[in-house]
């Protein structure tokens, strides 16, 4: 064990705290001169240019991206939780998923009563779920709202009669 580790503490933890302590050292790059002209987008593009500051690393300009930023291998794909994200689309595939290791996100595309369904057999198994989202509260809004019962709303302030 090295210096300063904590005893029990898995690799992953480990390496999920790594990531995380390197993360908030590593500077948000963005797109050179980004910052002067409206037209040029944020979002990073590798500088090609001949005279190119931060291509040629001068100092006072800032830092382009490199491989020294990347954080350890065990924890590159994991969502902060630790667990590996798996897209469910349907209520089978929620048995297919590993309890130690994989978390589920459930698909936008997914409705509001399979999404019940699926949050149901995940409880069953004890899968972590990623978005869980409103899920039973929205279905039983929409069996009350089909059935034609009259939902009444009491504002503030006001009393039932």
């Amino acid at each position: 064990m090295k210096k300063g580790e904590e005893p029990g503490k898995s690799a992953r933890e480990r390496a999920l705290a790594l990531r995380k302590r390197v993360k908030s050292k590593k500077p948000d790059f963005k797109r050179h001169e980004s910052w002067r002209y409206k037209r040029v987008d944020e979002s990073w593009r590798k500088p090609r240019g001949l005279d190119n500051k931060v291509r040629r690393k001068v100092k006072g300009w800032p830092r382009s991206v490199g491989v020294g930023y990347r954080g350890p291998r065990v924890a590159r794909g994991l969502h902060p939780s630790g667990y590996v994200e798996v897209l469910v689309r349907a209520v089978d595939d929620v048995g297919k998923v590993d309890v130690e290791t994989e978390a589920i996100r459930i698909a936008h595309t997914v409705g509001g009563r399979k999404r019940v369904e699926i949050l149901a057999r995940a409880g069953e198994r004890g899968v972590y779920v990623l978005n869980p989202g409103r899920g039973e509260e929205a279905v039983e809004e929409e069996l009350v709202e089909e059935e034609g019962e009259e939902i009444e709303y009491v504002e503030e302030g006001e009393e039932e009669k």
